[in-house]
């Protein structure tokens, strides 16, 4: 249960979701979108591949910027922000997923549900687990 004061929830709130802001923001930049991180990161993305670590993942990114996937961009819409406790938070979102490729032999979802844990490491909130999971739609 958090103990934070109306105002303290204020400020962590809008620091959390200008972290959401920053992870779309810098998602082509390895170096701005991995100081977003903690050190030991997990992420799982909307292909449902896991990556442990910052440095891991610095190389992932470094490595999918060089294929098409450059040109898969996304935007993040916050739903919800709950708080575990005063310095953890859980990040509810709908990530919007807008491919630039000209010839998609397969199709990415167009939406994915986008759930963030961040952490309060003193100095700056930062993302410890972010898992997306494909919304499909059945017709």
């Amino acid at each position: 249960m958090t103990t934070q004061s109306t105002d303290s929830r204020t400020r962590n709130e809008a620091a959390i979701r200008q972290l959401v802001l920053d992870t779309v923001e810098f998602q082509s930049n390895t170096d701005r979108f991995t100081a977003l991180l903690t050190e030991d990161v997990v992420l799982v993305n909307l292909a449902g591949i896991r990556v442990i670590g910052r440095e891991e993942l610095r190389t992932a990114m470094a490595r999918a910027l060089e294929t098409p996937l450059a040109e898969v961009l996304t935007t993040t819409e916050v739903l919800d922000i709950a708080f575990v406790r005063d310095d953890v938070a859980i990040v509810s979102c709908i990530k919007h997923v807008h491919d630039g490729n000209r010839d998609v032999s397969e199709s990415l979802p167009s939406s994915g549900s986008l759930t963030f844990v961040v952490i309060d490491e003193g100095d700056t909130w930062r993302v410890a687990l972010a898992q997306t999971t494909p919304i499909r739609t059945f017709d």
